[in-house]
């Protein structure tokens, strides 16, 4: 999956092969190689977080355990392949090869001690995995020193089991009620682990999971986990562009297929109890499953397990109110009372349609680190001069742009808050109309916004700005000045 810029790099990385020595030739191709690669998104959280049951959502399976074990505890990865496959790569570089288990899931062990294994490597013929590689991390835990310590070296600290973590472009922080002390030190436990991703409101993204568990019982959840997902962007709008709510349990099953004709069937019946009964039996997990009720205990059970007390009230409103409702209808209305739409279109918006800029900038980062470090001086003069060229290239000119944003975006270098979003947009967009907020404007009216962007950011480059302020202006400035000359462009 390659755009514009990642091929600009791809190619500017093959020149720089036939320049330096086969070392520093073999850490370029490494990062010319990731170029065409899907967008690998990490999801990161606390422990019991529901980041498994997330990334089985958004995969479309449920492969990934959700019960403690072997797998739970190290690093997995969530690519496309022709064919089921797992793989457990070892730190001494062996790959052990498992079949999914009888569920298709990841097995429960994985017949080599979690402290041998790097990451497991799970190969799917699943669309959803064609142009996104989805890696699973370990709980983070802060609740005390070594728990953080544990945690970095989870996620990406030692560098035997941290690569493919480290190597991810873009990451999904998964939360649980309100943002607490323990919360934003286990992000800042992670943050720390994975500096080398430059996580920024650009490349991340935020979910309020188990969002059914907020009131309790059948009550509908969304009036209090609207609000508080506002409440957590805005506690760390340093650090993620947005935060979703999502009921990740309802997410998994809908979209996994785990919900049967049975299941339905067994709702229905509960459904035409009295309103009083009904209630009493939704009132708590232990009274489901012990009062008196025309559904099994088993089958009870397992409702739970796919919905819990809020997906089962849920879901017997809707056969209350139209008892002919087929499964694929409850199915497709439990899908989007979890509120995983919102997720994927954020995750479009935030992630696949940047990819390419995203992507850039993350191998522009390595180039610009490989020159600095690790190479002997001859190597590194040659990635740095290389570098300097191509960034003077007017088509280049979108990296210097997304490094500008992900300064402002983190902090960095503060600009006024409107004035940020709009260096955001031109950074990672290539939609005039979006980055100029004209949905309906046309090519001359988009031209002159452009001009009149270019001037502003110009006269606060001049008058106003601090000495780092003033370099994103200019940046800036000659972005708009770029994106009018497009604009006339593709108006002959």
């Amino acid at each position: 999956m390659t755009g514009p810029l990642t091929t600009g790099i791809a190619t500017l990385c093959n020149e720089i092969v036939t320049t330096v020595s086969s070392d520093a030739g073999q850490h370029v191709r490494q990062i010319s190689n990731r170029l065409h690669d899907p967008l690998r998104v990490a999801v990161a959280g606390r422990l019991k977080a529901g980041k498994s049951t997330l990334v089985n959502a958004l995969i479309g399976r449920r492969v990934a355990p959700t019960a403690a074990g072997e797998c739970t505890r190290v690093v997995t990865r969530f690519r496309y392949g022709p064919a089921d496959r797992i793989d457990v790569v070892t730190r001494d570089g062996a790959r052990h090869s498992l079949p999914l288990d009888e569920d298709g899931m990841v097995p429960a062990r994985l017949g080599v001690p979690a402290a041998r294994i790097a990451y497991v490597d799970v190969a799917l013929t699943t669309d959803r995995l064609r142009d996104l590689t989805v890696v699973d991390t370990p709980g983070l835990s802060s609740t005390d020193t070594a728990g953080s310590a544990r945690a970095e070296a989870a996620v990406g600290i030692d560098d035997d089991s941290a690569g493919e973590v480290a190597a991810a472009e873009a990451v999904v922080y998964v939360f649980t009620q309100a943002v607490r002390a323990d919360d934003v030190r286990a992000l800042e436990a992670f943050h720390t682990a994975s500096a080398r991703l430059a996580t920024s409101p650009i490349n991340a993204i935020g979910v309020l999971a188990k969002v059914d568990t907020l009131v309790g019982g059948p009550q509908d959840p969304w009036p209090v986990a609207g609000p508080l997902a506002v409440e957590q962007a805005g506690l760390l709008a340093r650090t993620v562009g947005d935060v979703v709510p999502v009921a990740g349990l309802l997410a998994e099953t809908a979209e996994s297929g785990r919900l049967t004709g049975s299941d339905r069937d067994a709702l229905a019946k509960l459904a035409v109890l009295p309103a009083a009964d009904l209630s009493l039996l939704l009132t708590s997990a232990d009274l489901f499953r012990s009062r008196p009720a025309p559904v099994g205990r088993d089958q009870r059970e397992r409702l739970l397990t796919r919905l819990d007390l809020y997906g089962v009230g849920f879901s017997c409103a809707q056969l209350a109110a139209d008892p002919r409702l087929s499964t694929g209808e409850l199915v497709r209305r439990l899908a989007a009372a979890s509120g995983l739409a919102r997720l994927s279109a954020t995750v479009d918006q935030t992630f696949r349609w940047r990819s390419d800029a995203i992507k850039a900038g993350w191998a522009l980062t390595r180039l610009e680190r490989l020159s600095r470090h690790g190479l002997q001086r001859r190597d590194s003069e040659t990635v740095r001069d290389a570098l300097e060229a191509a960034l003077r290239d007017p088509a280049y000119h979108r990296l210097r742009l997304l490094d500008a944003a992900q300064r402002a975006a983190t902090g960095t270098v503060t600009l006024p808050g409107d004035w940020e979003q709009e260096l955001i947009r031109l950074a990672t967009s290539d939609d005039p109309r979006w980055i100029l907020r004209l949905p309906q404007a046309g090519d001359g009216e988009l031209a002159t916004a452009a001009v009149a962007a270019a001037g502003r950011w110009r006269a606060y480059a001049v008058d106003g700005a601090g000495p780092a302020q003033a370099r994103i202006a200019q940046v800036a400035h000659r972005g708009f000045q770029l994106l009018a000359q497009e604009v006339r462009r593709c108006a002959t």
